[in-house]
Formats: structure tokens, sequence, C-alpha cells
């Protein structure tokens, strides 16, 4: 089936999704590093945590990017047919052998069209319960595609309500590049817990930030 394509699609569609965090009575601070803002194809991983994250996350989307997402979401009134249009990646997670096909899809992808991508390596929404185990998907996709890790950690959303106007601050802060070894398997696992590691104490880190600054401005 044709669908429109072009690499920066989904980064143009999230700037109007972003707009929404004004209206849910949230500021959004996106934080990115020197080291992050001159690479070009990279496989960007973040914590997810809840529904908000279609507007708080979308922020924080760079040029040339597109995520993978379960080939359920299409089903997904509105949203689905867009996130289809948009030139994202769905993946059938159910099963295992069209999982594996698509790291290696998604990996020729990237070298193919000079893409970003954009994974939840937690596999599921974390609802509060801070960042889960990582599974190993979106770094197994950046060493076949020889590109870096980036990983990117969002502030705690568990406290955004519909019912107040003012639902306070959330800090988005990508970190510096993971290499990853391309000829070692093995490195596979020990860079998956280096970067669940680096997102948990940077979550722990910024939460305390956003709550040092809330006390301050209820002084």
């Amino acid at each position: 089936m044709f669908r429109p394509f072009h690499k920066n699609n989904a980064h143009l569609t999230c700037r109007y999704l972003a707009k929404v965090t004004t209206l849910l009575g949230v500021e959004v601070e996106v934080r990115i590093p020197e080291s992050v803002k001159h690479i070009d194809s990279v496989v960007y991983i973040c914590n997810h945590q809840n529904t908000w994250d279609m507007f708080t996350l979308a922020k924080a989307v760079r040029p040339n990017t597109v995520s993978v997402g379960k080939k359920s979401l299409i089903w997904m009134p509105f949203f689905g047919q867009m996130y289809w249009l948009t030139g994202n990646i769905l993946i059938d997670r159910k099963n295992s052998n069209k999982a594996k096909n698509t790291i290696a899809q998604t990996a020729s992808k990237i070298n193919a069209d000079g893409l970003s991508v954009w994974l939840f390596p937690e596999g599921t929404r974390s609802y509060g319960k801070g960042i889960l185990p990582f599974k190993t998907g979106a770094f197994r996709t950046a060493q076949q595609a020889s590109v870096p890790i980036v990983p990117i950690c969002a502030s705690s959303s568990a406290d955004i309500k519909l019912n107040r106007w003012n639902n306070g601050k959330m800090i988005i802060q990508f970190l510096d590049p993971i290499h990853i070894n391309t000829e070692n398997s093995e490195s596979i696992k020990s860079v998956t817990q280096k970067a669940q590691l680096m997102i948990t104490e940077k979550f722990n880190e910024l939460n305390e930030e956003v709550q040092h600054s809330y006390r301050n401005e209820t002084k």
C-alpha cells in the first residue's frame, strides 16, 4: 500500500503534537549536548512512561527521525493512521521471527535513507514504576546499522492531570552517544545495562531538580 514518505515527516508532525503540552499546562524543557547536535544517523532510546509521551516527548523528536512501534497501533483511531502515514515503522511483536527481521530492515533503512530511529527499550509504559528493564532490540539495531546509541531521559510525567491548569515542568535530557562494538555481539548486554543505568541515574537527578524548582517557586 502506497504511503507518502519524507524522512522529516515525523519530526514536522511532532512539532504540532508538542503544542498540546501548553493545553495540558506542562512546561517542557529539552536539553541537547553539543556531542549530539552534529551527528547524523543514530538510534535514540528513551524511557516510556504513559500516554502523555505522545505529546511531551514530541518536542524532543529531532529532524530525520522516525520511531518503531507495534503493528496494532495502526488500528488506533486517528493517531494510528497518522503514525503510519508519517513514515514510522510498525513491527509484529507477537512473531519473534518477524521482530528479528525488523531489526535488520530497520538497520538497512537507517543506512539507506539517512534516518535516525527512536525506540523505547523498556518495551512497555512504566506508569510511574520508574525505569523498567531494557530489552536489547534497540542496541542490536544500532550494532547492525553501525550507528551510535543516544540515550534520552524524560523526567516523570506521572502527576499530569487533565483537571488542572498547572502541571508543572518536565525536562527531557539527551545524553552523550554510546558507540557499540560492531564485531562483538557479547557487548550488547553490557551496553544495554550501561544505558539503563545512565537513564535511571539521570531520571532520579532530573526528578529531584524539578521538585527542587517547584519548592522554590511555591515559597
